[in-house]
């Protein structure tokens, strides 16, 4: 059974900018990043690209070679938005909540990043820069050996696993009214009193607000553990 060869579009030298037609490699990047964001992963193809650039989407081809690719330099752009303090200047329990926190923004900035997580290698440089970083703040914290990858992949998976399903409510619920969603969400509730009690306690709150605050206590919360392991 034969595998499939891995690839990407990190892994080829780009074309020489002297050899393709009018526009550079960022200029189309940058136009895909806005047309993702306006019009999510089903909206981009190669012909709306080209007429956004006001150029024929064959000539996009000298810059890649299909539309994964294209999504891969998209999608390290975005990870260039995430900016990671330095754990000498500012403590590495800092440095951690402020890439949480960014991670989290810039993910909400561009829904349609949630949907290659996984999906696409993220070796472009500006992943790259962040996974260095990443692994830096939990040496500095004391962490050893693969309890360093563990830290990131702990805080990553959080982030992930938090916002992801935050993106996916607003996509399908954030145009519905919120108040008939709450008596919807009350009457299948009647026969849990536990269910019940948690919709009553957050039924004067706003969403987004609710939002943030428990990412803030899932991320104190795992914080707080990994303090108590690395003092251990």
């Amino acid at each position: 059974m034969s595998s499939k060869p891995f690839s990407s579009v990190w892994l080829r030298e780009p074309r020489k900018s002297a050899a393709a037609p009018g526009r550079s490699r960022e200029e189309i990047v940058a136009a895909a990043v806005e047309l993702l964001d306006q019009e999510g992963l089903s909206g981009l193809s190669m012909r709306k690209l080209g007429a956004r650039l006001g150029a024929g989407a064959t000539s996009l081809y000298w810059y890649v070679a299909n539309k994964d690719e294209l999504l891969e330099l998209a999608y390290d752009q975005v990870w260039g938005e995430i900016i990671v303090p330095d754990p000498d200047d500012v403590g590495w329990r800092d440095a951690v909540s402020a890439l949480a926190y960014g991670m989290r923004a810039t993910i909400l900035r561009h829904p349609w990043s949630a949907d290659l997580i996984g999906r696409l290698p993220a070796l472009g440089p500006n992943s790259m820069r962040v996974g260095d970083r990443i692994r830096r703040i939990f040496k500095a914290a004391g962490f050893q050996g693969l309890d360093i990858d563990f830290c990131g992949s702990t805080l990553t998976a959080y982030v992930f696993g938090m916002t992801i399903p935050e993106i996916a409510w607003r996509t399908s619920m954030g145009d519905k009214d919120i108040g008939q969603m709450r008596d919807t969400v009350r009457e299948a509730a009647a026969a849990h009193p536990e269910m019940l009690e948690g919709v009553d306690t957050l039924a004067d709150g706003d969403p987004d607000t609710v939002r943030r605050l428990s990412f803030d206590f899932g991320l104190v919360s795992l914080l707080d553990g990994l303090e108590r392991r690395r003092a251990s």
